[in-house]
């Protein structure tokens, strides 16, 4: 209760009439007047009456104390072990948080950074932002529910806002230990078939069994060599990049016994391909008008070494003339076909035909480098239905196709088959989704028997035009025309000759990404995107296998003709493995070195410094018997001055809420009259006498 003044008129003249009554009352005491003492008394009532005094009563309620409880649902909490640690825990200390009503808690939880390429448990930021709306002096204290891995603590001299405890509830257990592999050092494009080094390393976290790790190594899906890794010290490795385009290296380190996640026992690293210089021979029977097409195409890549030979002069044509005076360079047959033919990366045969330059052995040379891994083009021309065909050699055994014996004499516009709309061969290639195809015209094609492989293109009638296949460990293409030179020189609009014949080279050498049943995923920061790619009918949906242990089912959605992808993004980080049939690979999505992922075991030290500062309690709430226990809360009045081992201290608040003001004027109403009469009625009586 308080007293104030509402005067009824300003203060200068009260004050004025105040001086004035004063000076007359000490006058007529010092002349000792009569009833000098009831006047005074009476002009004082009167003044105090002008001054309004008035009696506040403040109407207030108890404010509850704050207390926020941060739960930590980041990607280390999620294995589920410390999941059900942290359930059980959380509906313990919400009952005890019940028994005391003046107690408000604040349920925050708290998942990790989902903008973040490398994310990290920020609590402390999720603390501030719950009492931002709060004043410092209602917190009462704060609860955390983590593992311990927490990244944003505030060193001890940085204020928090606020002056109660922290207090720290940590899950796991205390002797846990985990073991993790990780890429140190490697390199991001590699020549194929030359030898690379990288260098990995093993950690254990916690307590270390000793010894060493067994370290698995993938190349792209197959097994290309084990290593035994020391932990905590480096590892090379040296490898061969086995083709051009990407390739996927993964590192498996075994999983130890009650460790607490396998999740990062895996590594992957994403080295690119590059071929130095490709060796390309390209053999020409006579002279004709599409020879150089090839060489112009071949000759224009500064990175293709072309070798290239025309046949001008077969045995039959021996005449008699010497040798000294022909300005022809023999064909070197053994020294390409026999000495050298392993350099190759690509052969092709263009309008070819056997009349004895080639021994027949040669052919069957030709054929076993195929099948261990080589690479064969044939561009077939009005030979290879003659008698003279090379279809008739021992280089048949590799030939996807064989030759009737007839040219197929008519107009048409190569067209795409219903494999070659999905090929990646042909897909997608410049003019051919319109009808009739918007390029130009050929005129003849080899007529062949119904052919292995994939027929891409189509001619007269539907007839073969380009077949691919694979013999052995590598692969043949067969063009069944000699007329693209027609689409290099305009005719008709001409068409994409470039493209075609560079799509064929590349999928003869193993371009991935020409790959007709591939699957493949990247990450775009937190974004997974996965292509699969197919010739054959839609392929199912996609399997996730995320670095929790957890999976997922992804539809892929057909974008054109054979290639499906999906994409989303991902609310964990670490090793996915997308699957889908027979097919599978690795992706990390996110940063390789975030906080988050690398350490995974719990610990009481990153909370303790600012627990010790703010007088609270860090403790585990799992025992060695596995048994939750949350330790009993205890409310202070006043501040916190003493730590406590045992309980979580919680300040409580002293303040209060106004909800209303109850005023009484003490010179109002019938009071205020009789106490102003009762004064001039004393001083007339006195007066009178």
């Amino acid at each position: 209760m308080t007293l104030d003044f509402v005067p009824f008129v300003p203060w200068p003249i009260i004050v004025a009439l105040a001086v004035v009554i004063g000076l007359l009352s000490i006058f007529a005491l010092w002349r000792r007047m009569r009833g000098a003492w009831i006047r005074a008394l009476a002009a004082l009532a009167l003044l105090a009456a002008l001054a309004n005094p008035v009696l506040q009563q403040e109407d207030r309620d108890q404010l509850s104390t704050v207390v926020p409880v941060v739960i930590d649902r980041s990607q280390s909490q999620l294995t589920p072990e410390r999941t059900d640690m942290t359930d059980k825990a959380l509906a313990k200390l919400k009952e005890q948080l019940a028994r005391f009503p003046r107690i408000e808690p604040r349920f925050v939880e708290v998942h990790e950074e989902r903008n973040s390429d490398a994310p990290s448990t920020r609590l402390f930021n999720a603390l501030s932002a719950a009492v931002a709306d709060v004043p410092p002096a209602r917190i009462g204290g704060a609860i955390m529910l983590t593992d311990g891995e927490v990244h944003d603590v505030p060193g001890v001299n940085q204020a928090l806002g606020f002056n109660a405890p922290i207090h720290g509830l940590i899950t796991g257990k205390a002797d846990e230990f985990d073991r993790r592999i990780e890429v140190i050092k490697a390199p991001r494009f590699g020549i194929v078939n030359e030898e690379q080094q990288l260098v990995l390393r093993v950690f254990d976290d916690g307590p270390s069994p000793g010894g060493t790790a067994d370290v698995t190594v993938k190349l792209n899906g197959n097994e290309i060599g084990t290593l035994q890794a020391t932990p905590g010290q480096d590892t090379p490795f040296s490898f061969k990049v086995e083709r051009g385009g990407s390739n996927v290296l993964e590192f498996s380190v075994a999983a130890l016994p009650g460790e607490v996640t396998e999740a990062n026992n895996r590594a992957v690293h994403v080295i690119d391909g590059i071929r130095e210089n490709l060796r390309v021979l390209l053999v020409s029977g006579e002279p004709h008008a599409g020879e150089r097409a090839w060489r112009n195409l071949l000759k224009s890549d500064a990175s293709v070494d072309l070798v290239h030979f025309t046949i001008l002069r077969p045995p039959e044509k021996q005449d008699g003339t010497p040798i000294n005076e022909l300005s022809l360079i023999a064909f070197p047959t053994r020294e390409l076909f026999v000495d050298k033919i392993k350099d190759f990366d690509l052969i092709i045969f263009d309008r070819y035909q056997h009349r004895g330059v080639l021994p027949i052995l040669y052919y069957d040379y030709i054929a076993q480098y195929v099948e261990n891994g080589g690479a064969l083009l044939i561009a077939a021309g009005p030979e290879h239905a003659g008698q003279d065909s090379i279809a008739l050699t021992p280089l048949s055994s590799v030939l996807p196709a064989a030759p009737t014996g007839q040219m197929i004499e008519k107009p048409f516009y190569p067209r795409l088959s219903d494999e070659g709309k999905k090929h990646p061969v042909t897909r997608g290639l410049d003019g051919s989704a319109d009808e009739p195809p918007h390029w130009g015209r050929w005129f003849r094609s080899v007529g062949v028997e119904p052919p292995q492989g994939e027929t891409v293109m189509v001619g007269a009638d539907n007839n073969p035009l380009l077949v691919l296949n694979r013999a052995g460990q590598g692969r043949v293409a067969m063009l069944l025309s000699d007329q693209g030179w027609l689409w290099a020189r305009g005719f008709e609009g001409g068409g994409p000759h470039v493209s075609l014949y560079r799509r064929i080279a590349h999928w003869l050498m193993k371009e991935p990404a020409l790959e007709e049943e591939a699957l493949t995923a990247r990450a775009s920061g937190r974004t997974l995107e996965i292509t699969r790619q197919t010739i054959g009918d839609n392929p199912g949906n996609a399997t996730v296998l995320y670095p929790s242990g957890k999976t997922e089912t992804l539809p892929l959605t057909q974008s054109e003709p054979g290639l499906f992808k999906a994409e989303k993004r991902m609310d964990e980080i670490g090793l996915f493995e997308i699957s889908n049939g027979e097919l599978s690979t690795l992706v990390h999505v996110g940063a390789v070195d975030a906080p988050e992922f690398k350490a995974m075991i719990s610990t009481t030290e990153s909370l303790k410094p600012i627990a010790d500062k703010t007088r609270g309690l860090v403790t585990r709430v799992s025992d060695k018997d596995g048994a939750i226990t949350i330790p009993p809360i205890l409310p202070v009045r006043g501040q916190v001055r003493v730590a406590d081992n045992d309980r979580m201290q919680i300040h409580l608040t002293n303040e209060t809420v106004l909800k209303g003001i109850n005023t009484l004027p003490l010179f109002a109403g019938f009071a205020g009259v009789g106490v102003l009469l009762l004064a001039f009625g004393a001083m007339w009586w006195r007066e009178g006498r």
